[in-house]
């Protein structure tokens, strides 16, 4: 594959103008969640408050992830993420008014928060799905990697770039930056035209809508194996992302916590640059196998905590991720029929995120009951033992790319 075919999705309209409003939306998303860190911690100096923060933008994206694959698959995908962004951009700059004009109560963090995670639960399965719109069949791996490549890239930058404004003329700003970045997000997806395409039957009432989703969803094998696989292993995620911290301040420092985890999203960057040229073939198969790698940090930094052995695997790890994420943007963009695949998208989600506040709940008092490091090498076994699991599944590890033959795969079939 040359440098040119590589980079062909960006010369279609479409798609470099949905490009360029990702990428512009992603620039403030990764420096925003530091910055409201900090806003709560500074407005409270309380640990609990910050998690109810948290907590009030994840619930209402739980509670209605499924209704957003509805509505994503009954109206145009593009109009959905655009009312979602400005929704989105609105309440970021409320709370970045509240902040800068030290008028903020946490309540009000709160109730913005919630407004702000119901929006993105209605944009989340527009996201998943509108690709294949964009972009003719043969050019989907290059169009995913060059949208894994900016956020990879924007992961790497951007948490630094987000700091140093907190640092410097405070987390307001830093806010107010994001909230400028969802509304010019969504000014840039004016000129993206979709193809018309047939639309769901709204006289079936949105339950049925549900109904044959979730008919979809467990119909399918290597789709609800893969799902159910990830709400366990996203719970055990939680493990590294809670225990992990802990271990590594006491052994490999703080300053090595940080290599490991910038090693991490470099291997995630330089995959996704090797994809932009390199077919896969077996996408679940070569996916998982990747996934199967992320056990190894856990592993390892249970049994020998050494810095550079950690950054090696850590950086593996990474490549592993990337792997399984294109693996599976391609399984689910090819696979699933257009007018189903917002809500095979939202049941997804749901899935595989549905256990991940148990999984960092449970964490902590886990760590106490056996020890830190045993937690962190009993939650890698068990997270290489689920990947094993997944791969005795014959859907998954024969699943190939679809060709162009398949009805849902044309561009003007799609919905």
């Amino acid at each position: 594959m040359t440098r040119v075919s590589s980079l062909g999705p960006l010369r279609q309209r479409e798609f470099a103008w949905y490009f360029a409003s990702r990428s512009v939306n992603q620039s403030g998303s990764v420096m925003a969640g530091i910055a409201l860190t900090f806003a709560v911690l500074d407005l409270t100096g309380s640990a609990s408050d910050l998690g109810v923060v948290m907590a009030a933008r994840m619930t209402p994206m739980v509670v209605l992830l499924l209704w957003g694959g509805v509505i994503a698959d009954r109206f145009s995908r593009t109009v959905v993420i655009q009312v979602s962004n400005v929704v989105s951009g609105l309440t970021q700059a409320a709370i970045a008014v509240l902040v800068l004009t030290h008028s903020a109560q946490i309540w009000q963090i709160v109730v913005l928060s919630l407004v702000n995670g119901a929006a993105s639960a209605f944009s989340f399965p527009a996201l998943a799905s509108v690709l294949p719109q964009l972009v003719v069949r043969d050019q989907l791996q290059q169009a995913n990697a060059l949208m894994s490549i900016s956020r990879n890239a924007l992961m790497v930058l951007g948490p630094s770039v987000g700091a140093l404004i907190v640092v410097t003329v405070g987390s307001g700003w830093a806010l107010a930056v994001d909230a400028a970045t969802w509304l010019v997000s969504a000014a840039l997806l004016l000129p993206v035209r979709l193809p018309p395409v047939d639309r769901l039957d709204v006289s079936m009432g949105m339950f049925a809508d549900l109904k044959a989703g979730w008919g979809y969803f467990v119909g399918t094998t290597w789709l609800w194996v893969v799902v159910l696989a990830f709400g366990a292993i996203n719970a055990l995620t939680g493990v590294w992302l809670v225990v992990g911290p802990a271990v590594a301040q006491d052994t490999i420092g703080r300053q090595g916590w940080g290599l490991v985890l910038s090693a991490e999203a470099i291997g995630l960057l330089l995959t996704a640059l090797v994809l932009l040229r390199v077919r896969l073939s077996r996408p679940l198969l070569t996916g998982m196998v990747g996934t199967a790698v992320g056990a190894l940090p856990m592993i390892t930094l249970g049994i020998h905590p050494h810095l550079m052995l950690l950054v090696v695997i850590a950086l593996l790890a990474g490549i592993g991720g990337e792997l399984f994420g294109l693996g599976w943007n391609l399984a689910m963009q090819e696979h699933v029929p257009g007018d189903m695949l917002s809500r095979a998208s939202s049941y997804d989600a749901l899935g595989s995120l549905i256990a991940t506040p148990l999984g960092t709940l449970v964490a902590g008092p886990l760590a106490l009951a056996v020890g830190s490091r045993a937690t962190l090498v009993g939650a890698g076994v068990l997270y290489l033992a689920i990947c094993a699991l997944v791969l005795t599944s014959r859907s998954v590890r024969t699943l190939p790319r679809s060709d162009s033959s398949v009805a849902t795969t044309d561009m003007t079939s799609l919905s």
